[in-house]
């Protein structure tokens, strides 16, 4: 295997797969296939990952049995190494996955679902790319058939799926129009958005790095994962010779609307690019959009506290504040309070204590996942109501990595792209410049603070209109006037 590449964004091309059959295959395959009943279509999926072109002793199938009644039997027709794990605690389709990468041994986990039949190169197709490098996902391809009166030995010596299934009355994925329009994923802004669970493949510690599926998600589960996995830094590969059809029409087709509202809480809690989901005021979200981390060493309470309250109080709402000292001084031993050394620091941890948008913590990871932003900068200089909107603006025009802002003293404040730093942790050897690769990788831009610290509105001026002059008579003109209007005949 290659080492690690400094690819642009999730432009693969620099990356050369071997042809298809005229290759030597090394990595183990483990394809886990998560199924709650479906006997017969499970005969047809496991029929056709008998026939791979994939070495027999270097794959082996899990078929998780997600408490089916009754439960899941292996047909006649299966591939050499295959294996039936019991879900023992817990159900689901995300359960059932990380059930199965758990008892998994290959190198690369490579998912499947139970009524998904793959064309004979399938496994062959993406675990290629992982002999090349090891931070990619593979994406296979699928089209909707309805299930015809096939066997699974048809299925076993069919040389295509044309001869089994009617391709020409298929329904087409709609991810599958999505790469097309992106130059095969190369171009395309969030590319995770087309890595849904029917089939791709991964190498096993990136699985396990990033936390396996989240068994809580109960719909959007797969749309999920590959987001934490776009955080993570993976570059997404779709390969079009990985075929696939999947048996039936999805959820989706009989009833979109439910489906769609069924998969909204589950996305605007965790995807927080996702911000058409996003729009009610006031709300609070499981995972922020931006993390705003401040470094409160030896800092006075009042700085810190101004900050913090510029920060919970700009244009952006769903941010979470980081702030970073020697927390792990502080232990509730006797002391004198007036007197205690840690005096501020525990002053402050008190004060802050109680806020779930306040963290404490003495060290700051190497990156936010799953929040897709970070900001950092100096305590003493408060963000403005719309500094972080502003940023984000800036930098999701052109997808850069970084933006550095140059303040006046030297110093710089700057917003870091979460999935641009997972990418630099990949790619970075013991003591390498992690700005050197997000500037090949994302690039990296300095601008002035201008825009993002936007100078006070200076007020109108007011013009005072000059004094109207009323003329004021003398007492004795008054007097007069009133001594002739009494004497003036009526």
């Amino acid at each position: 295997m290659n080492a690690r590449p400094a690819l642009r964004q999730n432009d693969y091309s620099p990356i050369a797969p071997p042809q298809l059959g005229a290759w030597s295959p090394a990595l183990s395959v483990s394809v886990v296939i998560p199924a709650h009943g479906g006997q017969d279509k499970l005969g047809l999926t496991l029929a056709a990952l008998a026939a791979q072109t994939y070495p027999d002793h270097l794959m082996e199938v899990l078929v998780v049995d997600d408490g089916s009644e009754p439960p899941l039997r292996l047909p006649e027709i299966r591939p050499v190494n295959t294996r039936v794990v019991r879900v023992r605690e817990g159900w689901g389709i995300s359960n059932a996955v990380n059930t199965g990468a758990k008892a998994a041994d290959g190198e690369i986990i490579q998912r499947l679902d139970s009524d998904m039949v793959a064309c004979r190169e399938h496994i062959e197709a993406l675990a290629r790319w992982h002999h090349v490098t090891d931070f990619l996902v593979t994406i296979g391809m699928k089209k909707f058939v309805d299930a015809p009166p096939v066997s699974p030995r048809q299925v076993f010596q069919a040389g295509s799926l044309g001869e089994v299934f009617d391709l020409a009355e298929a329904v087409s994925s709609s991810t599958e129009a999505t790469i097309a329009k992106t130059d095969g994923l190369r171009k395309s802004r969030n590319p995770y958005h087309v890595c849904t669970g029917p089939t791709f493949a991964l190498p096993r510690e990136i699985f396990h790095a990033v936390g396996g599926l989240d068994p809580t998600v109960a719909r959007g589960e797969d749309t999920e994962f590959s987001y934490r996995l776009a955080m993570h830094g993976v570059v997404f590969v779709p390969d079009m010779d990985a075929q696939a059809v999947h048996l039936g029409l999805p959820a989706q087709h009989r009833d979109r609307e439910r489906a769609v509202r069924a998969v909204e809480p589950y996305l605007a809690h965790r995807i927080p690019l996702r911000r058409d989901l996003r729009k009610e005021r006031g709300r609070r979200w499981l995972v922020p959009y931006v993390e705003i981390v401040l470094d409160v060493t030896d800092t006075s309470e009042s700085v810190v506290r101004q900050a913090v309250s510029a920060a919970l109080d700009g244009k952006l709402q769903d941010v979470v504040v980081t702030l970073v000292g020697p927390w792990s001084r502080l232990d509730d031993s006797r002391r004198f309070a007036l007197s205690d050394p840690c005096f501020e620091l525990r002053l402050l941890r008190d004060l802050f204590a109680h806020d779930e948008r306040v963290r404490l913590i003495d060290e700051a990871a190497p990156t936010p996942a799953p929040v897709p932003f970070r900001y950092r900068g100096p305590v003493d200089v408060p963000l403005h109501r719309a500094t972080l909107e502003r940023m984000i603006e800036s930098v999701q025009k052109d997808l850069a990595g970084v933006l550095v802002v140059d303040l006046p003293d030297g110093r710089t404040a700057r917003l870091e792209r979460t999935s641009a730093l997972g990418r630099a942790v990949l790619l970075a050897d013991a003591g390498a410049d992690l700005d050197d690769l997000i500037d090949t990788t994302h690039g990296v831009r300095h601008e002035p603070p201008d825009r993002f610290w936007p100078a006070p509105a200076q007020p109108e001026p007011v013009t005072i209109p000059a004094p109207v002059q009323v003329a004021v008579e003398s007492p004795e003109k008054t007097l007069l006037r009133r001594l002739k209007s009494a004497l003036r005949p009526n």
